[in-house]
């Protein structure tokens, strides 16, 4: 019996959502940082072995919107609830029950799929009893089908999750190729990977002002893809900071994402980086439809 579905990942910021699922996959498909709210599209990682097929929705952290931006944000997670065969609920075992949680908890009541919650960064977890009687404020909120304990850092769980994960799953088709572990396109990953290294570079404001929009994706010879992309900010100053002294910090950003596109495309990749200033984009609808946030 061959079983199947799909699992929305779903939890508040910096939980783990995108590194839990690349530890599943053993490659990376969605990106990471240490900035919250890193993730803004649902995006699908797919998993299969010759008993089973999951496709993963990884989804951006539930928050408090500000921006036009963060209200599509939330709905990309809200959407993902009702159009899932199973909710995967991931929360950092190391942070205290919160009103975050509360919130989410509400929100699960609202649908009808079944929910599994997986406690993450259990290797940061010091202090067993603090744990399960922190633990116990989530098991008492609501039923759940499976509790399931991992670290995505390390890998440890992952296996019995997986498990647990293809047990609450009914008999279906394989929706995908064996060998696609995602179906996002290569110019969306690109421009992920171009906006990660964004994130990792730079500090307070810089990283929820930006966007990526590749422009151009265009093999100039049979070794060589040629890409050109912008990077839009909000203000002057934050264009100074993207490119740096001497052009230096763009210099990094471009050398940092080049090595993982290299990576994705298998190809030598020549990268072009230009930074454009739009003044007020996260709250300008045509300009968030144009950048692929719809």
């Amino acid at each position: 019996m061959f079983k199947s579905g799909f699992v929305t990942i779903l939890g508040r910021p910096n939980v783990g959502k995108s590194t839990l699922m690349n530890a599943i996959l053993k490659q990376k498909i969605s990106i990471i940082s240490p900035t919250a709210q890193t993730t803004r599209n649902s995006i699908k990682g797919i998993y299969t072995t010759n008993e089973s097929q999951i496709i993963f929705v990884d989804t951006p952290g539930i928050h408090k919107p500000k921006t036009d931006l963060d209200e599509y944000m939330n709905k990309q997670s809200y959407n993902s609830l009702n159009d899932c065969d199973l909710i995967m609920w991931i929360v950092d075992a190391s942070l205290e029950f919160g009103g975050g949680d509360s919130y989410i908890i509400n929100l699960l009541y609202k649908v009808k799929t079944p929910v599994i919650i997986v406690f993450n960064k259990m290797d940061k977890i010091s202090d067993e009893a603090w744990f399960r009687e922190n633990q116990n404020k989530f098991l008492e909120s609501k039923k759940f089908s499976s509790v399931n304990y991992v670290s995505a850092i390390d890998g440890k769980g992952i296996d019995t999750l997986l498990e647990s994960i293809t047990d609450n799953l009914e008999e279906g088709p394989q929706y995908y190729d064996g060998e696609i572990v995602t179906d996002s396109i290569e110019r969306f990953i690109v421009s992920e990977l171009i906006r990660e290294k964004i994130f990792l570079l730079t500090k307070e404001e810089i990283p929820h002002s930006v966007a990526v929009d590749v422009d151009q994706m265009k093999m100039e010879d049979d070794v060589t893809m040629h890409i050109m992309a912008t990077i839009y900010v909000d203000r002057k100053s934050q264009k100074k900071i993207i490119i740096g002294s001497n052009g230096q910090m763009i210099k990094q950003i471009g050398s940092l994402a080049r090595k993982d596109i290299v990576m994705l495309l298998g190809n030598k990749v020549y990268l072009e980086l230009w930074v454009k200033v739009d003044e007020g984009w996260r709250n300008n609808k045509s300009t968030l439809n144009r950048l692929g946030y719809k």
